[in-house]
């Protein structure tokens, strides 16, 4: 096919892209800037700047491009600094995903184009209550923290969108695989404490991996929403010491819950004691994918931040295996 990816730059857009190119697909790859199309055109994609917010911009581009598919990873993410109001840090992705989900379905729309898949999140969503571990089936928070809310309804909003085009939205985990992502500098620091008993549940899922189900998703047909999730739903209190270890760091702090709500607010309780999970269960099934790169967080991390904990003294390596065991 030839594949429209949409913030094909991104993190996971410059893992999509190669392997798009592997598969026989012909790849158009939009960034929103000029400084970036050398790498995307090294990658194998023909680079297209686009302000996916701009909805001339983006019926043009579509128009122009006469793509099969469109895959829709626009996020404003990168060099992002988590602070207690995630809605502000949030604010432009929030946008992207409703303002320039739209745009891009009316333009599919406009263009005839009819397969559509694009990025969504999965872990701290759904209601807490029940299992720790969700389904696609099972619903979502009614009442999510204030300081999350616009998030949270962005991402609803994108999900019924595309659903309602017959499109793929994909519910991804807590991305890893880059060695120098954003979590690692405050857990080096000890910034990123373990709360109240670290009962929260998060998902992760290896770059590659996430890259790897989105080629999936575009030989099937929606509606549908997938948790792309890799096999192992794990507590804060089992991940973050692991991945404190692999980048070579000091164990991380404990605050109590009455301390964060103060310090870090709301969202980061819900992540340390209340989140639930995501199980991959029904993008095994119906996809045909499994996490083959790292189907663990464990493995998963000791390999990515190996160089972080190689430059670090022998006892804390040793730590890396213990945590991760």
């Amino acid at each position: 096919m030839k594949v429209l990816v949409v913030g094909a730059s991104g993190a996971i857009g410059s893992r999509l892209v190669p392997q798009l190119v592997d598969q026989g697909h012909d790849v158009i790859g939009t960034c929103r800037s000029a400084a970036k199309t050398e790498r995307l055109r090294g990658l194998g994609a023909e680079p297209v700047v686009l302000d996916a917010l701009d909805a001339q911009a983006v019926r043009e581009t579509v128009a122009r491009a006469e793509p099969d598919a469109i895959v829709h990873q626009a996020t404003a993410l990168a060099d992002m600094r988590f602070g207690r109001n995630f809605d502000r840090t949030f604010a432009q992705t929030n946008r992207l995903r409703t303002q320039g989900t739209d745009n891009l379905l009316a333009a599919a729309r406009d263009a005839g184009v009819h397969r559509f898949v694009a990025q969504s999140f999965a872990s701290m969503r759904n209601a807490r209550e029940g299992g720790m571990v969700k389904t696609e089936d099972d619903p979502l928070d009614p009442n999510p923290p204030k300081t999350m809310r616009e998030g949270q309804a962005a991402m609803r909003h994108l999900e019924q969108a595309v659903i309602d085009a017959g499109g793929i939205a994909l519910r991804y985990g807590g991305f890893y695989g880059d060695p120098n992502d954003g979590m690692v500098e405050p857990v080096r620091k000890r910034q990123f404490p373990v709360i109240g008993d670290g009962a929260g549940v998060l998902s992760w899922i290896h770059l590659d991996d996430a890259a790897a189900a989105t080629v999936r998703a575009l030989d099937h047909d929606g509606p549908a929403i997938y948790n792309i999730v890799d096999d192992e739903p794990a507590a804060m209190r089992e991940w973050l010491p692991a991945l404190a270890a692999a980048v070579g760091a000091k164990p991380p702090r404990h605050m109590p819950v009455w301390l964060a709500r103060l310090l870090a607010g709301e969202a980061a309780v819900l992540m340390g004691t209340e989140a639930r999970g995501a199980s991959n269960a029904k993008a095994r099934r119906e996809l045909g994918w499994t996490p083959a790169h790292h189907p663990s967080w464990r493995q998963g991390f000791a390999e990515v931040y190996a160089k972080a904990a190689a430059a670090t003294p022998r006892r804390a390596r040793a730590n890396v295996s213990r945590a991760t065991r």
